[in-house]
């Protein structure tokens, strides 16, 4: 058998090209080959955190889903403790109906655009 090294190790950050405006500290998807746009509701397809803001067609670093606490913009009120998914805009949400859990809360949010701590699963 030959020898195998993975590209990229679990935690790393990984480059991708943006397909879409994306904001740093918001979750993206992959919309096709190694690019990411900003998440939208309860999507399969997050990959991680944006590193910064990034127009369309720029490279931009993604924090993947390989675990970690990532700070993570709220679309509306969660209670510390609860299963989260992707909501529209890259931000978050309470899984609710949703089937793609992404992470844990580790604080409440109270209100839209509030950023709290997330594990991610």
């Amino acid at each position: 058998m030959a020898d195998y090294l993975p590209k990229f190790k679990p935690g790393e950050a990984v480059t991708f090209t943006a397909s879409a405006d994306v904001t740093g500290g918001r979750l993206v998807a992959v919309t096709g080959d190694r690019t990411v746009g900003p998440a939208d509701a309860d999507s399969a397809a997050v990959v991680g955190v944006a590193g910064f803001d990034a127009k369309s067609g720029e490279r931009v670093t993604v924090f993947t889903r390989a675990g970690g606490v990532h700070r993570l913009t709220a679309a509306g009120a969660i209670a510390a403790g609860a299963s989260v998914i992707s909501a529209a805009d890259g931000k978050i949400a309470t899984v609710g109906d949703g089937t793609n859990p992404i992470g844990l809360a580790l604080a409440a949010a109270t209100a839209n655009d509030d950023v709290i701590d997330v594990l991610f699963i």
